[in-house]
Order: structure tokens, then C-alpha cells, then sequence
């Protein structure tokens, strides 16, 4: 079994009326089946609403299944006896940093989290140290949050989950509400957790370019997995992606328009170095 692994999971929101009684129920993930393996790097797309975000939460253990079942590490997440363990396997960063960091040091705040989980004194600043080094906010570590970009206190929280040793980081949108710079500080320390560290990665954005380098790509629509693969797989059905209201990456994009102009262009072109290549070959 892999490290997640969701067997048709159904989840649904239910709203109630000030006295209790049951005024609709919305559907949010609809029979979800998923595996993911140790060590990979995953990217989850959809458009909003299309259940990727509750999906994420329910890797934590934040939400519980309505029917179904969610297993990380081998334990279901429906039981309460698992819930401790589960959350120290599957970290989370979420969309906006702010939510997440709650002291008024850096230093701090990354401690918090292993000092609630018992770990000895020596052992945090250890690890304070070692994760502020990961994602390459060391030199940060006296400084105060708020004097910080967006791009460095995301980093600071994922520290913040890194301290913990999670197995598996699941990261909801983490540079949604980022500048274009902030997003690729994210994106590197996301990748370079799963390289350097082995950390089991999972994406969750709606941004294409983010996936390009992602082991597996799964997309949701409307609460199911309509699409899954490689990025090379997914990003070579251009129309497909377009009726789940998706776009491409815009290399790919340009790559699939000249294609289609009559050039011999492989599909799935997913950097702009393979594209020179292709044109290249047409050329010589």
C-alpha cells in the first residue's frame, strides 16, 4: 500500500437550518480512488470547486470520510486512535501563511510544533535549525514574521511542518496568494524536500506551470479524478484539459498551436529548451 491511499471516498457537506434540520447536502468528492507512492511528487489539479482542496484535508485527517476509506501510512484515518499518528506522518501547509504561524520569532514558531509533540529541548533547536536551513530562512530565525514577505513566511511555515518530520507533506494551494517570486522560492524548497529529504510531496494548485516537474498528475472535476498521469500524459490533451476549464503550461501551449499550424512537433512539450530543440531539428 502506498503512503495515501483513498478507496472510494465520498465526501459531502451538509447544511443545516438554525434549528438543525438538514437544509441541503453538497457533494464534494464523489467515490475518489488514489494511490501514492513514498517518495513521489505529486500535483493535484482542478479548477475551484472541483474538491481538490477537501481532498487534501481529508490526507490530514482534518475531515473525516462520509463514505469510504482514506489510509496514510497503512492507518485509517476514520479511527480516532490513528489520528495523532496520522497527523505526524502527513504534514500541511495551507494557502495562506498567516494561518499558520502563530509566534512572534521565527525560531519560535518553528519550535512549536515538535515542543507540543514532546520532542526533548536539544532535539527541537535541532531541528529548528536544520528546517530553517531547508528552506533557506536560517539567517531569519531572531527576525519577526510580520517584517517578512509572502514568499518567506510561507517558507517559515513549511519549516514549521518540516521540524515535525512528517513523511508526506501536503501542500493546499501554498502560493495562491503569492508574487511571482514567492511562488518559485515555494516551489523550490517543495522540490528540494523531496529530493534532498525524501519527503513525499503532494501539490495542490491550480497554477500549470508548478507541475511541470511532478512524478504524477491527477486532475479532479467537479469531485472525481477525471485525468491521471504523467505531466507529459496529461499536458499533451490539450482539449481534454480545456473541457475540465483547465489551461496549459504556455510553452506547451505554443508548442500545440505551431503543431497545429502543420510544424513536426512532438506533443506534450513541457519546457522551453525542448521546444527549441524540436524547432531546431525541423530546421536542420
Amino acid at each position: 500500500m502506498g503512503i495515501i491511499k483513498t478507496n472510494r471516498l465520498v465526501h459531502e457537506y451538509i447544511h443545516r437550518d438554525e434549528e438543525g434540520n438538514v437544509e441541503s447536502i453538497q457533494s464534494a468528492l464523489e467515490g475518489v480512488n488514489l494511490e501514492i507512492e513514498k517518495g513521489q511528487f505529486v500535483a493535484i489539479l482542478g479548477h475551484n470547486g472541483s474538491g481538490k482542496s477537501t481532498l487534501a484535508k481529508h490526507m490530514n485527517a482534518i475531515l473525516q470520510p462520509s463514505e469510504g476509506t482514506v489510509w496514510v501510512q497503512g492507518m485509517d484515518t476514520s479511527e480516532e486512535k490513528n489520528l495523532w499518528d496520522v497527523r505526524q506522518s502527513a504534514g500541511m501547509v495551507f494557502q495562506n501563511p498567516d494561518n499558520q504561524i502563530i509566534a512572534s520569532v521565527v525560531e519560535e514558531d518553528v519550535a512549536f510544533g515538535p515542543e507540543n509533540m514532546g520532542v526533548p529541548t536539544d532535539e527541537i533547536w535541532r531541528r529548528v535549525e536544520e528546517s530553517l536551513k531547508s528552506v533557506g530562512m536560517l539567517k531569519f530565525r531572531n527576525h519577526s514574521p510580520n517584517k517578512l514577505s509572502g514568499g518567506q513566511k510561507q517558507r517559515v511555515a513549511i519549516a514549521g511542518v518540516v521540524a515535525m518530520q512528517p513523511d508526506c507533506i501536503v501542500f493546499d494551494e501554498p502560493t495562491a496568494m503569492l508574487d511571482p517570486n514567492g511562488r518559485k522560492e515555494v516551489l523550490r524548497t517543495a522540490h528540494l524536500l523531496n529530493r534532498e529529504k525524501g519527503v513525499t510531496v503532494i501539490l495542490i494548485t491550480h497554477y500549470m506551470e508548478e507541475v511541470v516537474e511532478a512524478d504524477k498528475v491527477f486532475v479532479m472535476d467537479s469531485g472525481k479524478i477525471v485525468m491521471e498521469g504523467t505531466p507529459r500524459q496529461i499536458f499533451s490533451q490539450v482539449e481534454t484539459l480545456k473541457k475540465y476549464r483547465l489551461d496549459v503550461p504556455q510553452i506547451t501551449l505554443l508548442a500545440y498551436e505551431l503543431r497545429k499550424a502543420g510544424l513536426q512537433i512532438p506533443q506534450g512539450i513541457l519546457t522551453r529548451r525542448e521546444l527549441v530543440d524540436a524547432l531546431s531539428k525541423i530546421r536542420a
